[in-house]
Order: C-alpha cells, then sequence, then structure tokens
C-alpha cells in the first residue's frame, strides 16, 4: 500500500490568506494554528514552503506592499504636484482602510503595535518601512519646494511628519469602525494645513 501524497496547495493564495490574519490579529497574535486553518494546511506544509512564521510574516508584508499599499508609490510618483502627491495619498488610504473585502486600517501600522520582547525585530521591521514612506514623502515634498510650488522656508521634514501622523491616525480610525467618508473629511482637513 502506497502513502497519499500531500495535497497540493496553491502558495499564492496560501500566503494572501496569511496576509489577512496577519492584518486582522497583528503578528504576536497571529499563532501557528490561526495560520494554517487561515491558509487551509497543515503545520508541516506552511514551514516546507514559507519557513517559520517569521519568514512568512515578511513574505506577506512584502505582498501587502505590492497590493493593497501600492497606492502610496503611485500617489508620490504619479501626480504632477506635491500636493497633489499628498491629497492622493491621503484619499486613497481613506479607500483602502475601510474598503471591504480586508481588515480595516494599515497593516505596517497595526500588526506590531504591541510585541513581546521575542518580537521586537518584527517592530523594527515595520518602523523601518514606515521611515521609508517618511522619507519618500519628504522627498517628493522637497521636489515641491525646488519647484516654488509652496514657501521656500517650508520645512519639507515636519510637514511629511504631519501628515504621515495622519495616515496613522487614518488607520487607527479605521480600525475603530469610521466609514471612508468619515476618513475622506480627515483628509480634507489635514489638506487645509499645506503650506501657501
Amino acid at each position: 500500500m502506497t502513502q497519499g501524497r500531500p495535497r497540493a496547495f496553491d502558495g499564492e493564495t496560501a500566503l494572501e490568506q496569511a496576509l489577512l490574519a496577519f492584518w486582522q490579529h497583528g503578528y504576536d497574535a497571529t499563532s501557528i494554528t490561526v495560520l494554517t486553518e487561515a491558509m487551509g494546511i497543515n503545520a508541516s506544509s506552511l514551514y516546507a514552503a514559507f519557513g517559520d512564521k517569521r519568514s512568512l510574516f515578511t513574505a506577506a508584508v512584502r505582498r501587502y506592499l505590492q497590493g493593497p499599499a501600492r497606492f502610496t508609490t503611485m500617489a508620490l510618483e504619479g501626480t504632477p504636484t506635491a500636493r497633489e502627491a499628498v491629497e492622493r495619498l491621503l484619499r486613497a488610504a481613506a479607500v483602502t482602510y475601510t474598503a471591504p473585502g480586508h481588515p480595516p486600517g494599515c497593516l505596517v501600522i497595526s500588526a506590531a503595535t504591541n510585541c513581546t520582547p521575542g518580537s521586537l525585530d518584527v517592530q523594527a521591521e515595520l518602523r523601518d518601512i514606515r521611515a521609508q514612506g517618511r522619507q519618500a514623502l519628504t522627498q517628493r515634498i522637497t521636489a515641491g519646494i525646488v519647484a516654488r510650488e509652496m514657501p521656500p522656508e517650508t520645512d519639507a521634514h515636519a510637514l511629511a511628519a504631519f501628515y504621515a501622523a495622519t495616515l496613522q491616525g487614518m488607520s487607527g480610525l479605521a480600525r475603530d469602525g469610521s466609514t471612508h467618508a468619515e476618513l475622506d473629511h480627515v483628509a480634507t482637513a489635514a489638506l487645509a494645513a499645506w503650506p501657501g
């Protein structure tokens, strides 16, 4: 009698389900059991395909950045002025953070809010991604200052930090149940602070 082969599974679908689990529960609260149930595979298949939980999380974050969070890059690179870039960024966040079909808010902002000492590297990974986002925003605003879209004394770092903080606040509001319309009003209020 021959042994049955392990049931094949779709790695992309499984990774998408892992992403949703991490997004919903956060890194520490997403156990291997939660992951295997969400992904529809057993633990040995998870380890064989993705390595450990930590490696799977990094793969899920990469997928998130290339998928739901892609609006960030598109906003900063695909608009003619810095103000339009920031407006597009905030409006897209209002849509994405409240869209049906996935957990509310932003994975990169919320997945490691509270970490055990053993997960501080996860917190650092997400902090670095957020810092890269602020740096990209600072560069886009700086380009706007150079192009004379706003007063030359504008503090690009402070303005980028303000809008990064706005995005983090919008993520928290979405997780608390705020609607797209409510987040869009936040975006409008934040844009009123644009210099010049």
